[in-house]
């Protein structure tokens, strides 16, 4: 089975100046996830999907394959990833005639990513062809069951979930009023890694499907990159982790 991994690093960050080649703790940002893409024993080719001639530079010196650069008109602030994918299976198949099975989506904002978790990840979709995809999530800082939606200052809130947890929001006590733990575990998709067929782009035109499996990552192992504060959490939980 052809698994690829593809990491996508377009060059324009506003937060933080080429934001995935940055430097922490000896290595430039992107190094972290080619690196550990490379060990998982699952994954058969790693490339670097970016519009930058210096990320791409970065992103060989660490033994990821970059065949092309992307089109400006994928690499903007609000490019979504789909067309991303699409336009790497698209040339990778004009170019090379190549289509892997599955596609590992790796985040490159994600040093505390581990090749084992990888090929979990991987093995858990294998494993359930049934399945269009799995996705990481980790728990939440705070619960949709204490979210409210509001229509303007003068009118009510509505509670954001009432509708579909009609049962819940008519007891006694409403769960805004309950502690955290006796509620229902919820969970928020991440930027930790991504399997899908690719079938599941393909045919849905969709890197999710409608059948989506999670993979569950503790909270402490994925960081968001929109500050330099962000950057200096990573740097500590890399000291951390990576003894």
């Amino acid at each position: 089975m052809k698994v690829l991994a593809l990491i996508p690093a377009r060059g324009g960050s506003k937060s933080i100046p080429h934001k995935n080649i940055y430097p922490i703790r000896g290595k430039p940002l992107i190094a972290y996830t080619i690196i550990e893409a490379k060990r998982a024993k699952l994954i058969s080719r790693v490339i670097v999907s970016t519009d930058d001639e210096r990320i791409a530079a970065v992103a060989r010196r660490y033994g990821a394959e970059v065949p092309f650069l992307r089109p400006k008109r994928y690499a903007g602030d609000l490019t979504p990833d789909l067309p991303v994918f699409q336009h790497a299976i698209r040339w990778l198949w004009r170019h090379e005639r190549y289509r892997p099975d599955v596609i590992v989506h790796l985040w490159p904002t994600s040093p505390l990513r581990f090749a084992g978790h990888i090929d979990q990840g991987i093995n858990l979709l294998i494993a359930h062809p049934e399945a269009d995809s799995v996705r990481s999530v980790s728990m939440p800082p705070q619960t949709p069951f204490k979210m409210w939606l509001t229509k303007g200052k003068t009118r009510p809130m509505e509670p954001l979930l009432q509708n579909r947890y009609p049962k819940l929001f008519r007891r006694r006590i409403k769960p805004y009023a309950l502690p955290r733990q006796a509620l229902p575990k919820v969970f928020v998709q991440n930027g930790y890694f991504q399997v899908f067929w690719t079938r599941t782009l393909i045919e849905q035109g969709s890197m999710f499907g409608d059948r989506v499996l999670p993979y569950i990552v503790p909270d402490d192992l994925y960081t968001e990159f929109d500050s330099m504060k962000d950057l200096k959490h990573a740097e500590w939980q890399i000291k951390r982790y990576r003894k």
